[in-house]
């Protein structure tokens, strides 16, 4: 009896595999999307049927173009080659049948049929999607590093697209902090977009993992990026939006997060700063403000596991083991200059201020020459940036990020 029912086991995880194979083959014809799969699927469930019966079934489904892509694509590869090579690159094929496909993702309107997958898989646990400006101000920077941090030491899943600015920067402090990180490309799971983020896809691969609805080498187009943001809010619990223009692409995925039901924050900002001007709309259209990493993720726990049928206090619980995570910390090598360079330090702040403002800040008057030799000492440091001529600003890293830091700022 144990005998028959472990050989029946191996022969529907066979089986499976086997689909499998047939399955990463169809997806990964080019031309052959989400919507074009579900055509086929309609007329034939059956993975390997549909390529075994060839262009008798996939004229039904197929445009004329379609048709010239898969008859060039299936001379030139077959399941069994396409798949052992996927293999050898350590890299998963998951489709909706499978059981480890994200159960978030399966539940939004529009899911991908499959996900290529280098690394892991988002777990069960709350996630968060933190998107924004590519091009962002050092205030973004600070926001984006700090909620990363937060949200890492908190057990929380960081979800976002490794795209430059706001989304790798609270990635990378995510994986810093110890925490994990999942990335989501336009391309394929195996081009590293952009180029300049190589050492977080490197640090996701590892620690995280790197997903695609696109075949291998697929290369980062404009028209990738609208698919792949449904699947960044499709795996989120909830969405913090950091900076984001009035027109932008931040707000076309805080629209997919509405229509998936979920839950968008936003980070305010002042009402002179065009990067804030898409995160200060969406507050007036009912956007959750985001003041505090302690207030959200106690919400954001107890919510969790009040759906998961858990005590809600646990939340608390939780937060109160990281209420002090971001606490305001002069840098160390900031600490070991003079009284003066460290008074400096502290009247910088995240916008840039001229160096009359500074001056002007300071307990005793200084003259010019010696000030900027302070700051310039600082931004060696690390501690400062120089954003334009005459113009300073602390530079981002670790500090306090609480509503009374964010009224300071404001």
């Amino acid at each position: 009896m144990g005998n028959s029912k472990m050989n029946q086991n191996m022969m529907d995880k066979n089986e499976i595999e086997r689909a499998r194979k047939y399955a990463c083959w169809l997806y990964s014809v080019p031309g052959i999307g989400d919507k074009t799969m579900e055509k086929l699927l309609a007329l034939c469930p059956d993975v390997e049927q549909i390529y075994r019966m060839g262009e008798k079934l996939w004229q039904k489904a197929l445009t004329v173009r379609q048709l010239e892509q898969i008859r060039d694509f299936a001379r030139e590869t077959n399941p069994e080659a396409l798949y052992q090579g996927l293999l050898k690159q350590n890299i998963r094929f998951v489709t909706r049948t499978d059981a480890d496909y994200p159960k978030r993702l399966r539940d939004i309107p529009d899911p991908p049929y499959a996900l290529f997958v280098k690394g892991k898989l988002p777990a069960e646990g709350p996630s968060v999607a933190v998107i924004g400006a590519r091009e962002c101000s050092e205030y973004g920077r600070f926001v984006a590093s700090g909620i990363g941090k937060a949200l890492g030491e908190g057990g929380v899943q960081v979800i976002s697209g490794m795209a430059r600015g706001i989304d790798g920067i609270s990635q990378d402090a995510a994986l810093e902090a110890g925490g994990i990180s999942f990335g989501v490309l336009g391309s394929g799971v195996d081009v590293c977009y952009p180029e300049s983020n190589r050492e977080l896809y490197e640090k996701l691969c590892a620690r995280g993992g790197i997903l695609s609805a696109y075949p291998l080498g697929t290369e980062a187009r404009a028209r990738n990026f609208p698919p792949r943001n449904r699947i960044v809010s499709g795996l989120a619990d909830a969405l913090i939006v950091v900076e984001a223009r009035h027109k932008s692409g931040t707000l076309i995925t805080v629209d997919m997060a509405l229509e998936q039901g979920k839950d968008v924050y936003v980070v305010p900002g002042r009402v002179t700063d065009r990067l804030s001007d898409g995160c200060n709309y969406l507050i007036k259209q009912g956007a959750g403000i985001f003041l505090s990493p302690e207030d959200f993720l106690r919400d954001l726990w107890e919510g969790w596991l009040g759906r998961n049928g858990e005590n809600k206090g646990t939340g608390q619980a939780i937060c109160s083991e990281i209420s002090d995570a971001m606490a305001l910390q002069m840098p160390e090598s900031v600490t070991r200059l003079s009284p003066l360079h460290r008074e400096v330090y502290g009247v910088l702040d995240l916008q840039p201020m001229s160096l009359e403002q500074i001056r002007g800040r300071l307990s005793e008057e200084q003259g010019l020459q010696q000030l900027m030799l302070v700051l310039m000492e600082l931004c060696m440091e690390k501690a400062a940036v120089q954003v334009s001529t005459g113009y300073f600003a602390r530079r981002s890293g670790e500090g306090k990020f609480d509503k009374i830091h964010i009224e300071q700022l404001h």
